[in-house]
This record gives C-alpha cells, structure tokens and sequence, in this order.
C-alpha cells in the first residue's frame, strides 16, 4: 500500500510538472495586446482572433532618433507589448538607445531579462559588472553585437567620433529597469561628471589598448584589477 501511494503520488507530482512547464507556452500560434481589462493580471489578454491584423505585428517607434540633448547625451527608449501588440506572450520586447559623441548610460539592470544588442551606428564601449564585482566591458564596431545576462549591472559610454545606435532585444516582454546611479546621484552634479570621466578614461583605454590612460588624473576605476576584464 505504501509503495502504491509512492508512485500515484510520483505521478501525480510529475504530471502537475508537465502542466506547468506547458502553460508557460503560448497556447496560440499569435495573441496581440488587447485592451487592458478593469482587474489586474500578470501579461495582457489576447485579442480575438477576429480582430487581429497584421498592422498588431509591425511597429514604428524605434526609427525615429532620440533627443539626447541632456546632461548625460543619450537617450534610451523600450518598446514592450504594452506598446507593440504582437510582442505578447512571446516573451520579448525591443530598444533603441541614442547616444551623442561622449555620450553616457549609467548603470542599471533589468530584472526581467537578459539583453542583446547591435551597434547599428558609430563606436561604443560597453560592460556589465557580475555578482562578483567583476566588469565584463568591451569596445564594439558597428555591425557587433554584445550580450548582458539579466538582471546584471550594466552601462556604455560613446567612445567614438560620432553619433551612436544600438537597438536592443531582450527576452521578456517587460523586462524592468532600475538605474541605480540616477537613484543615488544627481545627473547634474559632480559625481556625475566623475563618472563619465572614469568611463571615458576605460574606454579610451581599451581602444589604445596601452598601459597608461589618456587622462592621467581621472583616477578611472580605482578598483580596476584582476577583476576587471579588458579585452580587444
């Protein structure tokens, strides 16, 4: 009797498994964004079948250039499926990010989603810093393309001489943002600047791949080390 309840118990935990794992697929072959219901859920609902047109599966907010006249010269936009109807349920969402000649994105992660990007435009460097306190940085050409695990730190800084494009895929319709510089320092201040210097200072580094920085009292990374990974 014992061994008996052992395996119906066995299958049904199994099977309980199974269901689970299926019903994390889609269970449509498409399901655009319908209009937000009055009750909250997790995702949004599925249009009717009906209505769906092949207008839910294109999407124009990505080809218009960014304003980055501000103090960090960039500018970041993220398209999910709250934007872009035939991104739901399949687990993606796109970006694009402007940045002007010396321009910054801080540090900040998504907690959603792992995130792949092209450089469309221009020359940049970029890094990401692991629960080790490691930096994983690397200057990318047009036509590279560069890989942030989620929820990991990560920033770029235009390190070229001119204009910036990067468009962006990450593996989760919504996939979260916090920016942890912007939550403990004003982008107008001096830590700010510091920032972008330091910044500066690793990236031009990388690309003379030389032993001495261009900016000798820019104290760029102080930390940088062992662990800190440059690599052409």
């Amino acid at each position: 009797m014992g061994k008996s309840s052992f395996v119906l118990t066995s299958v049904f935990c199994i099977s309980c498994i199974i269901i689970s794992v299926a019903d994390n697929d889609n269970l449509f072959d498409v399901c655009p964004t319908a209009a937000m219901p009055s009750i909250f859920i997790n995702g949004f609902p599925c249009k009717n079948p009906a209505n769906i047109t092949a207008s839910d599966f294109k999407n124009t907010e990505l080809n218009q250039v960014g304003d980055t006249d501000n103090f960090l010269q960039s500018y970041t936009s993220i398209v999910t499926a709250a934007e872009y109807p035939g991104l739901n349920t399949l687990g993606l969402a796109t970006g694009r990010t402007d940045l002007d000649v010396a321009g910054l994105v801080t540090a900040h992660a998504h907690p959603r989603a792992s995130e792949i990007f092209f450089v469309s435009k221009g020359m940049i460097s970029a890094g990401f810093i692991d629960t080790s306190n490691q930096v994983f940085q690397k200057v990318l050409k047009e036509g590279d393309v560069f890989i942030v695990p989620r929820g990991l730190l990560h920033f770029i800084f235009n390190n070229g001489y001119e204009f910036a494009t990067i468009f962006s895929v990450y593996n989760s319709q919504n996939p979260g943002l916090f920016d942890i510089t912007g939550a403990i320092i004003n982008n107008a201040s001096d830590d700010a600047k510091r920032i972008t210097m330091r910044l500066a200072s690793v990236s031009k580094l990388e690309v003379n791949n030389q032993g001495q920085a261009p900016f000798a009292n820019s104290d760029p990374f102080q930390t940088a080390g062992p662990d800190f990974h440059l690599d052409l």
